[in-house]
Parts: structure tokens; sequence; C-alpha cells
């Protein structure tokens, strides 16, 4: 590799790093705030958090990296331009085409780290965040039992507990049902203990008493137990087993789906296709991003103002680009065979790219055809 295009592909490769970390971060804080919320206000602990933000990092990496590689090809070309080092390799006989090499090298780098990150890690860190989030979902412990505080599970239920001894046994468990309209149950006992069953969580009370105020007129009923058993799943949503979905699964699996997958998934193979060719035809935007953002800041001549129309306009086409992107996507979930349109972003955006070197290399061209108009 000559001298030029390892240096160009450094500098690419250090501000990529760079916006990567940067657009990571930001996204990661936006998420992990509201996912703090959420988990932390069910009862869970500080390590569940960290988990669950770990698994959702590897999906923020792959949908912020293709922006990372067009910010560091529009940083680093710009920088190289305006320190007057682009001018001095062109003055060398550099073509524009020429100059692109380390760019595209840059965008097949970007672009293979995206196919691993999709086709590997994401696939398998939704599958396990899945998994785990049904299992905090059935935890009553974390979002029930509590010691000293009155809960509201649902609407209408409060449940009490004043200690939860080192065995595990609940001490005086106060519970009050009014769900029921004309009718109050309140279940008071010594001790409890929280099981389970086939058919979810059950809360087995010791030495108790429960009460009746039902009727009209309204009278209450008392009784006495030694033992009673309350079904909690009323009070949480306990989580039945689930299907996978097709983000989930891995990328082999969705381009050679069995009968039984599609049985149990419900949907026809042609979407398991388009979501493998998706993670496959993703990461060949980073190559036109980086290709575009490096065009356009050289399509510019000097200016005192700097190079805010180049930037803007390397904005604006990555903009366009996306949304064909989103346009073909559309279209391609509407009927089956119609997955290569997942690629013609990629390309078109090459194209692009590659219609505004090569405008840049034949300057004379442009101008022939406009003194002929």
């Amino acid at each position: 590799m000559p001298k030029f295009d390892r240096y160009l592909l450094s500098q690419l490769t250090v501000l990529f790093g760079f916006f990567a970390l940067v657009l990571v971060s930001v996204y990661w804080v936006n998420r992990a705030v509201r996912l703090f919320d959420r988990l932390i206000g069910d009862g869970q602990s500080a390590i569940v958090f960290l988990e669950f933000t770990a698994l959702a990092l590897p999906n923020v990496i792959s949908q912020v990296l293709p922006v990372a590689a067009f910010a560091a090809a529009i940083y680093a070309t710009n920088r190289l331009s305006s320190d007057s080092e682009l001018v001095v390799v062109q003055a060398t006989g550099y073509s524009a085409f020429r100059l692109a090499r380390p760019v595209v090298m840059f965008g097949i780098l970007v672009a293979i780290l995206l196919l691993l990150i999709n086709n590997f890690l994401v696939p398998q860190s939704r599958a396990q965040l899945a998994e785990r989030q049904a299992e905090v979902a059935d935890d009553v412990t974390a979002r029930l039992l509590s010691e000293g505080q009155f809960l509201t599970p649902v609407k209408g239920v409060t449940f009490y507990i004043r200690e939860i001894n080192a065995g595990g046994e609940l001490l005086d468990v106060f519970l009050s049902d009014d769900r029921s309209e004309g009718r109050q149950t309140i279940y008071t006992a010594e001790r409890a203990l929280l099981l389970p069953s086939d058919q979810g969580p059950r809360l087995v009370m010791f030495d108790g008493m429960v009460q009746n105020l039902s009727g009209n007129p309204q009278r209450l009923a008392v009784t006495r137990f030694s033992e009673s058993v309350f079904d909690v799943a009323t009070l949480i949503n306990v989580t039945k087993a689930r299907n996978p979905s097709i983000k989930e699964l891995p990328t082999l699996t969705l381009l050679r789906p069995s009968a039984d997958l599609l049985t149990q998934l419900d949907r026809p193979a042609y979407q398991l296709a388009l979501e493998a060719h998706t993670r496959l035809a993703e990461p060949l935007l980073s190559i036109a991003g980086a290709l575009i953002g490096f065009a356009a800041l050289m399509s510019g001549s000097f200016s005192r103002f700097g190079t805010w129309r180049q930037v803007l306009t390397a904005i604006g086409m990555l903009i366009v680009l996306k949304l064909i992107d989103n346009s073909l996507i559309g279209a391609a979930n509407d009927g089956a065979g119609r997955w290569p349109l997942l690629y013609i972003a990629p390309v078109l955006g090459v194209v692009l790219a590659g219609l505004v070197l090569w405008r840049i290399d034949h300057p004379r061209a442009g101008r022939r055809k406009a003194v002929a108009g």
C-alpha cells in the first residue's frame, strides 16, 4: 500500500473511532436513562440494569457506525484540504479517483465490521435480551415483594409484608383484593411462602384470616384458616412461552428456514429472507456514505467561508440516499422475491459518488456541455 494510502486510511480510522465512541455514548446514554427508570421502578437491581444496557449495545453500534464512517470521511477530507495536503498530492498527478482508493478501503473495512455485528452479535444479543426480559417479567420477588411497603401491583389490589426472613418466609402479610365490583376480600396471615407452579406463582398463607365484604346490604364474613392459597399470577404479567422474533434468528436460518420454523413464526419465507438480506445490504451503505462524504468535499473549490456548502451537500445527498433506501425497503416488503431492491441504494450511492469524482477529474467536459447548451 502506498504511503499516502496508509496515511489517509490511518486518519480515517482514528476519526472513525472517535466519532463512533461519541455517537455510541450519546445513543447508549439516551436509551440507558429510559431503561433505568423502567427497571429500577420495577424493583430490579443495578446489575440487571447494566446487563440490559450491555445487551442493547450491539444494536446501538450497528446503527451508529455508518454515520461515524460518513462523519470521519468528511472531517478527514476537510482537514487534508485545509492543510493543502490534498493539493500537494494532486499536484503529483493523483486523480480524484486515485485519491478515493483509501476511502473505498476504509468503507470496506467498516462494512466488514458491520457484517459481523449485524449477522452475529446483534441476533445473539437480541435473543438473550428477550430471554432476560421474560425472566425479569416473571420475577415476582423483585416486582412484588418489598418489606414495609404498601404495594399496588394492579388496580384494586394492595399488598404488604412486614418482613422477609432469611429462610424466605413472609411475615405478617396483608392482602386486600377489591377488583370485583361490590365485593372486597382482605387476607391477613402470620406467615406465608411464595411457591412456583405450572400455572404461575402461588402465595401459600398460614395461620390467618379472610374477611369478605359483599352483598346488598353489605355483610362481613370472616373465615379463619391454618393454610390458604392465593393465585399471585393474577397480580403480575406472567410471560407465556413465546415464539422467537425473526430479528433474533441467525442469518443462515433465515435464508434456509425449515417448515416447522415457518409454522412456529407464522411468517412467509420471503419475510425471513428479506430480514437476512437487510443484514447483508445495510453494511454496504457505509461504503456509499464514506465515498459521498469524500466526493462532496473534493468537489468544492477554495473559499474563505470554508467548506460548509460541501458539507451540507454531502448531508443532503446522504439523506436523499437514505430516503430512497427506506422506500425500497417498503417496496421489498410488499411481496416475495423483491429482496434485490435492498441492494439498489448502496449501489446508487457508490455510482453517485463516482459521478462526482468523474466530474472533478473532467471539468472541461462539463464546461463544453455548458457552452454547447
